[in-house]
């Protein structure tokens, strides 16, 4: 089960997640999110070991290309309406993550024009925020998805989920998309409530 830790925002609350073992760690390039990094991405993240996913919505592939190189992004997650043609475009850069907001077990239709182009999808609640916001949708509805693309679960996760997450059977389920239950103010991960969360996961 892979751990990806999304929207830091502070250097030292980055260095603090770096001693945990995550695999993914989000940056959000949103300018209108809460927990959008602005021009201080460089050296934010420029010493980090940690492979880092740059978070867009309806960017201009252009500009999403110039941080790729400018950020070292080692993957993207597309998380507006983004289309089948630029999410293969950009996977000529790096492997593309596609979030889906879900409602009901009809929304992952939507996916399939989508699974030769993305290496994952990542499945959040529906809202007109593009995530963040602390809500989840009805896990039970993962059944109905039946495509070959790994994907991550997202939306209001929290450290009460363990127990549930543990007993989700997908065979595409690849990890778990931690942000807003895991905060103290947005942008400002507790360390302490995640490295309880990857423990009692892990167990």
């Amino acid at each position: 089960m892979k751990i990806k830790v999304c929207g830091m925002k502070y250097s030292r609350n980055i260095a603090e997640l770096e001693k945990l073992p995550i695999d993914l760690m989000g940056l959000i390039y949103y300018p209108k999110s809460l927990r959008y990094i602005g021009d201080e991405e460089v050296c934010l993240v420029k010493n980090t070991k940690l492979k880092r996913v740059g978070v867009f919505v309806n960017e201009q592939p252009e500009m999403i290309a110039q941080r790729v190189k400018a950020s070292y992004l080692s993957l993207i997650q597309l998380h507006g309406q983004e289309s089948v043609g630029t999410c293969k475009e950009l996977s000529q850069l790096v492997p593309v993550i596609k979030a889906f907001g879900i409602t009901n077990e009809t929304d992952f239709s939507q996916t399939q024009p989508y699974e030769k182009v993305c290496s994952f999808f990542l499945f959040d609640t529906q809202t007109s925020a593009y995530g963040g916001s602390g809500k989840q949708f009805n896990w039970k509805s993962l059944e109905s998805y039946n495509g070959n693309t790994p994907f991550l679960l997202s939306g209001g996760i929290s450290i009460k989920d363990v127990q549930r997450i543990k007993k989700i059977n997908h065979p595409m389920l690849y990890g778990v998309d931690l942000n807003s239950c895991f905060e103290i103010t947005p942008g400002l991960k507790d360390i302490n409530l995640l490295k309880q969360f990857i423990k009692e996961l892990k167990s």
